[in-house]
């Protein structure tokens, strides 16, 4: 069974846009736990445009399932992850100011920074995750860091699935016998739906962990949290 981490980012984006607390995104956490999640995915930025540092220490002894908390290792970002020691932290290359993650790391460029910030989350028991594309030798580097796993950026399959989904899903097939090679765990993420998820899971091998915020909060305004959480759940049997 591969484990559904629930991204709730945009329960955050929906409170900050009225102010006030709500949705409350502490109580939006648990929920999802209660509904059958396997761990809370958030990715604080720099300019708390959705969720906030406060946040992050509230919901840290509130979640029973996995923390994993995203982001590009600034320096403010790091003192919060040792200060809150999540179960993972997954290392992603976003500048302050974009909208999204679009892509991995070109990690041999930024091996011995992720080196170094890999070992600082290893000191203290926390694994560690690198987001990256399906290029192959971009995995075995990561494997060079240290990390414990690698997230693929699932953006270009989500893309051409439609279209094509044999040829959408091939390289990442590849990408995960390669990290499964170098002894890295292998997790997912990004624009994963209903539509595409159980075909994914179905052809990507090793597969550990997909984090989905998006796509699930707008199925939730439909079906509802719990149906929907079970929902993707399903596709991931």
């Amino acid at each position: 069974m591969t484990n559904l981490s629930v991204n709730i980012n945009k329960i955050a984006t929906l409170r900050n846009a009225r102010g006030g607390d709500v949705p409350n995104v502490e109580t939006v956490a648990v929920d999802c736990e209660r509904f059958g999640a396997d761990g809370i995915t958030v990715h604080p930025r720099p300019d708390e445009r959705h969720i906030r540092q406060a946040d992050v220490f509230a919901l840290r002894p509130l979640i029973r399932t996995e923390f994993n908390i995203e982001g590009y290792p600034t320096d403010d970002f790091m003192r919060l992850v040792l200060m809150v020691k999540p179960s993972q932290v997954t290392l992603v290359p976003d500048a302050p100011n974009v909208l999204t993650s679009s892509c991995g790391w070109d990690v041999e460029s930024h091996l011995d920074f992720l080196t170094g910030i890999v070992d600082q989350l290893k000191e203290v028991g926390i694994r560690t995750s690198i987001f990256v594309g399906t290029d192959l030798e971009n995995i075995r580097m990561a494997a060079r860091t240290g990390a414990d796993r690698v997230e693929l950026y699932t953006g270009p399959y989500a893309h051409d699935f439609d279209t094509d989904p044999e040829k959408a899903v091939a390289p990442y097939v590849e990408a995960a016998q390669t990290a499964h090679k170098v002894g890295l765990g292998l997790n997912a993420g990004h624009d994963l739906n209903l539509r595409n998820l159980k075909y994914f899971k179905e052809h990507v091998p090793y597969l550990l962990e997909v984090s989905i915020g998006h796509s699930l909060i707008s199925d939730a305004l439909y079906m509802g949290l719990e149906q929907t959480i079970q929902a993707y759940k399903d596709c991931l049997k």
